[in-house]
């Protein structure tokens, strides 16, 4: 007959192995289960789950929903909204604005600002973290609970142990029958209330070094939160400037378009008065109609620099904002060479220089850091508890890979232990060497990244010198031949007039005067964004 102790160890094995195929297969279906939400096949559309809203939800779609795309158009969420200005960021209809105003406007509206401003901060953030590892980590647990434990008085490892171990124990179950068996049963509730502190006394300068990693990100941080604002300066200022020669070129065109019907309106006089032909009319019709082709396409051109102008500032594209005029104003074209302390000034103010120059000192401090790994530590931790009922807990558990169980506990009393001690790394398979290398590497490339940037900028500055150079003189260029188109325009005018000149070559000069005044107004604004451009390669770029 068996007992009812080997039947019960038998049911439990059982259970054990049943489950161990069972949950497996659970697991797996539900797992699986989790492609219903994927798309079908790589040439089908994916049927998203929808609510009423146009939200896509997770989970698979429900195919009785309503407003269920077609093909591979995605629902509308109808939560998501075009963002309209901001009340006090409202630009004012009537109001030219100046490039000053609207950098102000794009410094608080746009989103750019408002990023760098938190990586900064979030960077100051990493400093005081780094630094409280300087303080010691005070934890404070409560834990209630409840344990049970029953001994039937058989000894299972000597029950499957075979046949000796069957003999033994046909010995020890007589035993048990001659002495009534041995049967325990013990259980207790109770609550467990700790008080545990850690504290690093001593690393070998690793603390340090990784604060002063952070430090250095800090600078490279609030380097970059001013080289955002740059950034957003310069995208202000060039698109502003690409902006007004569009409109220049629109105020140019329907001057052209006056000058285009004016001589038409002259060959029709002509012909009415039997001095001129068909031939001049219907020429002079065509160029003005080639201008208001031209008048046309520079008025869509005028509409998307505007569109770009704010989106650069960071503000509604709705907005309505009209800019201040700028056409006519005096340019220095005085010749200007770039000298090597010239240079050597600009390339070391530059954003992206000094905030890879502060990354460079970051890394170098993690290499120290990561060299403090392979020295000793000396630490100091204990813990004030006090324990009520019957729980029998000879240790708390920490929850979190780096909280320490609580030890030291006895039954309905305070207990205390303080522990002083020093750790000393022996072998982790290399990881140590590892991550010190890792941090060697990335030091070396920080430093190739420095050299790499200063090369950039000292090109990017020459670049730009020699592109303010050019537009310059091409500004002076375009002038000289906008003066000589003019006045040939002027006087093969006033020639056809006359009926001595022709309208062929009064279209030859109008059409070399509407190119030459296009060319030198491109020239001017050209000109101010070599400025600009020039400008933020140095680095001094500001909103004056």
């Amino acid at each position: 007959m068996t007992c009812p102790t080997a039947s019960h160890a038998f049911a439990f094995r059982t259970v054990l192995r049943f489950s161990s195929l069972l949950v497996p297969c659970l697991l797996a279906s539900c797992a699986t289960q989790a492609l219903d939400s994927a798309p079908a096949a790589p040439n089908r559309p994916w049927q998203p789950n929808i609510a009423a809203n146009g939200e896509i939800l997770p989970g698979r779609h429900d195919p009785h929903a309503l407003n269920l795309p077609s093909g591979y158009t995605l629902p509308s969420n109808t939560r998501i909204h075009t963002r309209a200005p901001a009340p006090e960021l409202q630009v004012q209809t009537g109001h030219a604005y100046s490039l000053a105003e609207l950098i102000d406007i794009a410094q608080s509206a746009n989103p750019e600002t408002r990023r760098a401003w938190n990586m900064a901060r979030d960077a100051a953030l990493a400093v005081g973290i780094a630094r409280s590892t300087y303080l010691p980590r005070l934890t404070a647990t409560v834990i209630g609970g409840y344990n049970h434990s029953r001994n039937d008085g058989a000894n299972p490892t000597l029950t499957n142990a075979g046949t000796a171990g069957s003999v033994i124990n046909s010995g020890l179950s007589g035993l048990e029958n001659a002495l009534g068996g041995i049967r325990n049963n013990t259980s207790g509730a109770g609550e467990v209330q700790t008080l545990g502190m850690e504290w690093l006394l001593f690393d070998f300068g690793k603390r340090e070094a990784v604060i002063e990693a952070t430090k250095q990100a800090q600078i490279a941080s609030n380097i970059l939160f001013t080289a955002a604002h740059q950034k957003i300066i310069y995208g202000v200022t060039t698109a502003y400037y690409t902006h007004e020669a569009a409109a220049g070129r629109v105020r140019l065109l329907r001057l052209a378009r006056d000058n285009a019907k004016f001589v038409q309106t002259s060959a029709e006089a002509r012909l009415r008065q039997g001095q001129g032909t068909i031939v001049d009319v219907t020429q002079a019709r065509q160029a003005t109609a080639q201008t208001e082709l031209r008048l046309v396409q520079a008025e869509g051109d005028e509409e998307n620099t505007r569109l770009d102008l704010l989106n650069a500032i960071g503000i509604s594209p709705a907005s309505k904002l009209e800019t201040l005029d700028i056409s006519g104003r005096p340019l220095a074209v005085d010749d200007m060479r770039l000298t090597d302390a010239f240079v050597q000034q600009a390339v070391s103010r530059r954003p992206d220089v000094l905030a890879a120059y502060a990354s460079a000192k970051a890394a170098r401090s993690r290499v120290q850091a990561a060299r403090s790994e392979f020295l000793p530590k000396v630490f100091m931790t204990g813990n004030v508890a006090y324990t009520t009922g019957r729980l029998a807990l000879s240790s708390i558990p920490g929850v979190g890979s780096e909280a320490p169980p609580t030890l030291n506990l006895s039954s309905n009393s305070f207990s205390s232990l303080i522990l002083g001690g020093i750790t000393v790394p022996i072998f982790d398979g290399g990881t140590r060497a590892a991550l010190l290398k890792q941090a060697q590497d990335q030091s070396d490339s920080a430093d190739a990244t420095l050299r790499q940037t200063v090369d950039s900028s000292v090109k990017q500055i020459v670049a730009a010198e020699n592109a303010l150079r050019t537009s310059l003189s091409a500004y002076a260029a375009s002038g000289r031949l906008e003066t000589a188109a003019k006045t040939s325009f002027d006087a093969s005018t006033t020639a056809y007039r006359s009926g001595v000149g022709s309208l062929t070559q009064t279209s030859i000069a109008q059409n070399g005067y509407l190119d030459a005044t296009l060319s030198h107004s491109d020239a001017y604004y050209a000109a101010l964004i070599a400025a600009a451009g020039l400008a933020f390669g140095t680095g001094s770029i500001s909103r004056d």
